[in-house]
């Protein structure tokens, strides 16, 4: 498949390029989510210290971020792990940035979902944080993660609802939750719609505060993209649950 098809193609080639450049974007990814990860999404630092606590007690871990962008959150995981970090992504500037920034114990590659393929048992954990939307058949890829995971391996996924994905009744409608059951996998949920919507404020907040760093720098567009995005923030909870949702879900693979 030619990657100007894929789903946002175009633009996460002009993101990754940007928050490359960018002086005010990573103050931007700090202030709102604690940590810099080039977020363009929900996942704040909280979130990801969760992937902590699944980690396997053992010497050395092996860790694969599916749609890894940038790299910098398995940067983040290997600075609290000294773990060998894997990860790929359709982003040729995420990738060539991933690879500049994270030259040791680290395999960033270019590739598609569901294309891209790795050694059964090559990984202690498999994250995806809001990538696995991108599969253009979950059953078949949540299968292809299984068989990639070692015995006693860790699925970890942030899922959303209400935007790429379409809201449904509850988590187990969900399109993932299907696809795991599918596969015969047994999954816990974490529901966090009620932190997601805190963030989505703090996200805005933090954007507002720094309009004017962003307009000096010639970035409105991306000052633009960020208030867009958390609109759905300005509704009350009661509201904003109706349309949108967040989960964590972890299966272990036993």
């Amino acid at each position: 498949m030619e990657r100007q098809e894929l789903l946002f193609y175009n633009e996460y080639e002009k993101f990754y390029t940007m928050s490359k450049s960018s002086e005010v974007f990573p103050k931007f990814c700090k202030k709102a989510f604690g940590e810099d990860f080039s977020q363009d999404g929900f996942s704040d630092v909280q979130q990801i210290d969760r992937i902590l606590e699944y980690l396997p007690n053992k010497e050395e871990i092996h860790i694969l971020d599916i749609g890894c962008g940038n790299g910098k959150m398995a940067g983040y995981l290997q600075q609290k792990t000294a773990a060998y970090i894997h990860g790929f992504d359709y982003s040729w500037n995420a990738i060539e940035t991933a690879k500049d920034l994270y030259p040791v114990k680290s395999d960033f590659k270019r590739g598609i979902i569901g294309e891209i393929s790795y050694p059964g048992s090559s990984f202690d954990m498999a994250i995806s944080m809001d990538s696995i939307y991108f599969a253009k058949d979950m059953v078949s890829f949540i299968g292809q993660i299984w068989g990639w995971l070692r015995r006693g391996g860790i699925f970890f996924c942030g899922y959303q609802e209400g935007d790429v994905m379409l809201k449904t009744e509850d988590v187990n409608s969900t399109e993932l939750a299907k696809a795991l059951r599918k596969n015969g996998i047994v999954y816990k949920v974490i529901d966090i719609t009620g932190e997601c919507y805190e963030l989505l404020k703090k996200k805005r907040e933090a954007a507002i505060s720094l309009q004017e760093d962003f307009y000096k720098a010639g970035e409105r567009n991306w000052y633009d993209m960020l208030i867009c995005q958390t609109e759905c923030a300005c509704k009350p909870f009661e509201e904003f649950c109706k349309e949108m949702a967040r989960y964590i879900f972890i299966a272990e693979k036993t």
